[in-house]
């Protein structure tokens, strides 16, 4: 009854990364594709991130 009310951390995650993709495809869009590279790196530690907590909620 009262994990009603902590927050799920794989759900955050996951709102993030399609944060974070949405603002890759506007960073690619404008050219910066140096800027885009460091941004991509960012979204596959997130991602990688991500499926280590849901490989240890299993």
């Amino acid at each position: 009854m009262f994990n009603l009310f902590k927050s799920n951390p794989v759900k955050k995650l996951k709102a993030q990364h399609i944060r974070m993709l949405e603002e890759a495809v506007q960073i690619q869009r404008s050219g910066d594709l140096k800027k885009y590279a460091f941004h991509m790196e960012a979204i596959e530690k997130l991602e990688k991130q991500l499926e280590d907590l849901q490989k240890s909620k299993r």
